[in-house]
């Protein structure tokens, strides 16, 4: 099974000292059905809507930290509450799911819930939430230092040119120069150029001599 219910009892392992009870508020008072799930490399969490058979559902990735488990909860309860106000009337990332994000950012914020590192980068972000915190490379940074140490895995930015690299699906590639904000990449048994994010995760290859 990729999903597993979060009992409520265990949600506290997932978030950071403190944020456990406005969390639980949140998810009693909408009902919410949560999942932790297996992890997704192409979204941190995801939110479906309340239908007449089910109730809301949001599912988080479990191999997160505590601190990109609790942005990526508000970030999919921010979802609901849209929902809730709003139906489907608003595009999904537009203003009034940002201003719900930012009020809900803020609420922890004012508590000081998060580091000083990750606050300045949320406080940052809260002048234009991104549609993920993937695609915010700056916040994305400062959040993997709170990450289970892999020595093998670095992202792109940090090989050096010409280094060889592995993808979770066992693609090998080559790194090659930055072109703009991304670093345009070989792969190595077809010989076509990908364009990888700076701060996408692989594995480092180490070829022995």
């Amino acid at each position: 099974m990729p999903k597993r219910e979060a009992p409520v009892t265990s949600l506290q392992q997932f978030l950071p000292e403190g944020t456990f009870e406005p969390v639980l508020q949140y998810l009693n008072h909408y009902k919410v059905h949560l999942t932790v799930a297996k992890e997704r490399k192409s979204i941190l969490g995801d939110y479906r809507h309340q239908t007449h058979n089910m109730n809301h559902r949001i599912s988080v990735n479990g191999n997160l930290n505590v601190y990109s488990f609790l942005i990526t909860l508000l970030h999919e309860l921010a979802h609901l509450l849209t929902f809730e106000q709003y139906g489907n009337r608003v595009q999904s990332h537009g203003r009034e799911w940002k201003n719900i994000y930012g009020q809900m950012l803020d609420q922890f914020l004012k508590n000081k819930k998060f580091p000083p590192d990750i606050e300045k980068e949320l406080l940052q972000s809260l002048k234009n939430p991104a549609a993920t915190s993937c695609a915010e490379d700056d916040l994305l940074r400062v959040l993997r230092k709170y990450d289970k140490k892999n020595g093998s895995h670095l992202l792109v930015e940090e090989l050096p040119e010409d280094a060889l690299f592995r993808t979770d699906d066992g693609r090998v590639f080559k790194r090659g120069k930055k072109m703009r904000k991304r670093f345009q990449c070989l792969e190595v048994k077809t010989g076509r150029v990908y364009l990888f994010s700076p701060v996408y995760e692989v594995e480092k290859i180490v070829l022995n001599n």
